[in-house]
C-alpha cells in the first residue's frame, strides 16, 4: 500500500516487492585511468605539464559534441541503440589512446573517446528513469553510477598494477584495459528493452505495454504508467488497449523525434520549463564546479604535495580514493528511495564544504612547515580527500543524474538532459584544464578554499531551489515546478500545442 502524502495529496510509493533486472550501463570512466597514466605519458612522450592538463581536461570539452547530439539521436533511434553507439565509440577512443604514437594522434582519441562519454553521461540515467518504476527509480538510476565508479576504483588498481612495466608500455596498456568494457556493456544493452516512454511517441503502445508489464511491480501498475505516459503524449483514451499485438502508426505532429525542443527549452520556454532547466543547469554546474575531477585526475600530485613522494605511495594512496568513491556511492543508492533527494544533496554538500576547507587547512600548514615536519598533516590530508569522495558519492555524484533525468516532461527530457550533460562537461573541462594553473598560481591549498566556497553556495541554490521527487511519477514531477503536468504542458500556449492524429492499422480500425 502506498502512503498519502498529506502536503499535496500525491501518493509516495514504498519499495516494490520485486524489483526488474538492474540496468548495467557500466563505462570505465577515463578520468581514472589519466589519474595514473599521466605520470608515464609525460616520460615517455616528453610532454609538459600544460599538455597534459589540456590532455586531461580537454576529453569534457569534446563530450560536448556526444551529449548534446545524444539528445536528438536517442529521440531518432531509441535510447538502447543510443546506448549502444555510445559503447562502440568508446571502445574506438580507448583504441587510439592506447596505440597512439605521438601526441597528436593521442588527441584524436581523446576526441573520440569524449563523444563516447558524452553519449553515455546523457543517455544512461534518461532511459533507466523512463524504465524504471517510480519506487525504485532513484535505485535503479543510480545504478549506473555505482558501476561507472567500480571503472574508476579498476582503473585506478590497473594503474598500480600496470606502474612497474617499461615507461612507454604502462600507460598505453592502462588506455588499452579501458576498452575492454565497452564491449560487454553493448552486449549487455542489446538484450534489454527498449524505453516504454520512447515507444509510445512512435505510436507503439503494444510494444510499450509489454516493456511495462516486465518492469512493474504488478499489472495494474504497468497499466497506469502506460496511460500516464499515453495522456502526457496526447494519445486518446482506449487507442491500442484492446490488442496487445497491434501497432500503432500514430503521431504524425512534429516532436515525435525532437523537432521544435531546442525552441521549447531555450527560446520560448514556459515558466515552469524555464525553472526546471535552470535546476537541472544548476545542479549540474555545482556538482562538477566543487572541484570533484581535480581531487581524482590530481590525486597522486596531492598526495606528493603531503608527503608521499613515491609513485607507489601516492598511486596506493590513490587506488583507496577509488575504493572510497565507489563504496559510498551504495549509500546514495539504498537510501534514494527512502529518505529522498534533497536530504542527500544538501548532506552530501555539506560534507564536501567541511572536508575541503580541512584539506586545505592542512596543505596550508604543510606549506608553512619544513620538508619532513608534515607527517601527521599528511595523514589528515589524505583523510579530508577520502572524506570529500565519500561525501560527493553520497549525494551529488549520483544524485545530479537522477534528479535531471526526472524533472523534464516526456517531450523536452532526452534533449533537456543533454544540456545538463552538456552544463557538465563544460565546468568538468574548464575545473581540470584550469588545476595545475590554478595551484601554481595560488597554491593547492588556495585552490581547494575556493571549491569549498563554490561547493557552499551549490547547497544554497539545492535549499532554495530544488524541491523533492521522491515518490512522483515522471508524468507529474513538472508539477513541482508550476507545471500543470498532463498533455504537452511544455508549449507556450494551445496556439502552439501540437495536432495529435492518430492513425490506426487494419487490424484494429
Amino acid at each position: 500500500m502506498s502512503k498519502q502524502d498529506a502536503s499535496d495529496g500525491i501518493p509516495a510509493a514504498e519499495a516494490p516487492a520485486k524489483r526488474p533486472p538492474l540496468n548495467n550501463q557500466a563505462l570505465i570512466a577515463d578520468v581514472s585511468v589519466m589519474s595514473g597514466a599521466q605520470l608515464f605519458m609525460k616520460q615517455d612522450l616528453k610532454i609538459t605539464d600544460t599538455q597534459i592538463e589540456i590532455l586531461a581536461g580537454i576529453i569534457n570539452i569534446y563530450s560536448l559534441v556526444g551529449s548534446l547530439a545524444a539528445g536528438r539521436t536517442s529521440d531518432w533511434i531509441g535510447r538502447r541503440y543510443t546506448m549502444v553507439l555510445a559503447a562502440a565509440i568508446f571502445f574506438a577512443g580507448a583504441l587510439i589512446m592506447g596505440l597512439a604514437p605521438s601526441y597528436a594522434v593521442l588527441m584524436l582519441g581523446r576526441f573520440v573517446a569524449g563523444v563516447g562519454v558524452g553519449y553515455a553521461l546523457m543517455i544512461a540515467p534518461v532511459y533507466t528513469a523512463e524504465v524504471a518504476p517510480t519506487s525504485a527509480r532513484g535505485l535503479l538510476t543510480s545504478f549506473p553510477e555505482v558501476f561507472i565508479n567500480t571503472g574508476v576504483l579498476l582503473g585506478y588498481v590497473s594503474n598500480y598494477a600496470f606502474h612497474g612495466l617499461p615507461v612507454h608500455l604502462s600507460w598505453r596498456v592502462m588506455f588499452l584495459v579501458g576498452a575492454v568494457p565497452p564491449v560487454f556493456l553493448a552486449l549487455g544493452v542489446l538484450a534489454m528493452p527498449e524505453s516504454p516512454r520512447w515507444l509510445v511517441m512512435q505510436g507503439r503502445i503494444g510494444d510499450a505495454r509489454r516493456v511495462l508489464s516486465k518492469t512493474s511491480d504488478s499489472p495494474a501498475e504497468a497499466e497506469e504508467r502506460l496511460a500516464d505516459i499515453k495522456k502526457a503524449i496526447g494519445i486518446p483514451e482506449g487507442v491500442g488497449d484492446n490488442n496487445d499485438d497491434v501497432v500503432v502508426v500514430a503521431l504524425k505532429n512534429k516532436g515525435t523525434h525532437g523537432e521544435g525542443v531546442w525552441r521549447d527549452l531555450l527560446l520560448r520556454p514556459t515558466p515552469p520549463v524555464r525553472r526546471i532547466l535552470i535546476a537541472c543547469l544548476g545542479l549540474q554546474f555545482f556538482q562538477q564546479a566543487s572541484g570533484i575531477d581535480s581531487v581524482v585526475l590530481y590525486s597522486p600530485r596531492v598526495f606528493q604535495k603531503a608527503g608521499l613522494q613515491s609513485d607507489n605511495n601516492s598511486l596506493g594512496a590513490t587506488m583507496a580514493v577509488g575504493a572510497c568513491k565507489t563504496l559510498f556511492i551504495l549509500v546514495a543508492t539504498f537510501f534514494l528511495d527512502r529518505v529522498g533527494r534533497r536530504p542527500l544533496l544538501l548532506t552530501s554538500a555539506g560534507g564536501m564544504v567541511v572536508s575541503l576547507v580541512t584539506l586545505a587547512s592542512a596543505l596550508h600548514a604543510i606549506d608553512r612547515q619544513p620538508a619532513g615536519q608534515a607527517t601527521p598533516l599528511a595523514g589528515v590530508s589524505i583523510a579530508a580527500v577520502l572524506a570529500f569522495v565519500a561525501s560527493f558519492s553520497i549525494g551529488m555524484g549520483p544524485i545530479a543524474w537522477v534528479y535531471s533525468s526526472e524533472i523534464f516532461p516526456l517531450r523536452l527530457r532526452a534533449q533537456g538532459c543533454a544540456l545538463g550533460t552538456a552544463m557538465n562537461r563544460i565546468t568538468s573541462g574548464a575545473i581540470t584544464m584550469s588545476f595545475i594553473s590554478l595551484y601554481k598560481a595560488i597554491t593547492f591549498a588556495g585552490s581547494f578554499y575556493v571549491y569549498a566556497g563554490i561547493a557552499a553556495a551549490g547547497w544554497v541554490f539545492m535549499f532554495f531551489f530544488l524541491p523533492e521527487t521522491r515518490g512522483r511519477s515522471l508524468e507529474d514531477t513538472e508539477k513541482l515546478f508550476g507545471g500543470g503536468g498532463g498533455q504537452d504542458s511544455s508549449r507556450e500556449d494551445e496556439g502552439d500545442a501540437p495536432k495529435k492524429s492518430t492513425e490506426l492499422t487494419s487490424s484494429q480500425q
